[in-house]
């Protein structure tokens, strides 16, 4: 039994996984070339987590397509993601904000 994604349905998985993959790349290179702390900090929250959240709508529309059935597993990790990383960057921050005096 073998399944395939309609054509239609296959670029859209692509352009999705590549549009994520490029967010990710475009916060890990703003995390190498800003110059402080304060300013490296933002771009791999915000990059990853809007990346990751298209790459996961990918991974939901070919998995549900393939399955016949909605696959919501995906949901889960992006709640978690969502949830985390807004946390670790306000104590990361605040950890930052106390060493330097702030």
């Amino acid at each position: 039994m073998s399944a395939h994604l309609p054509p239609l349905l296959a670029w859209l998985v692509a352009a999705l996984v590549v549009a994520g993959a490029g967010f990710a790349l475009i916060g890990s290179i703003g995390l190498l070339r800003l110059s402080t702390f304060y300013e490296r900090i933002h771009p791999p929250t915000m990059g990853t987590t809007l990346g990751l959240g298209l790459i996961l709508l990918a991974s939901m529309l070919q998995f549900s397509t393939l399955e016949s059935r909605p696959v919501v597993h995906e949901i889960v990790i992006a709640v978690f993601v969502v949830l985390t990383t807004p946390v670790t960057y306000v104590l990361l921050v605040r950890a930052a904000r106390q060493r330097d005096g702030l």
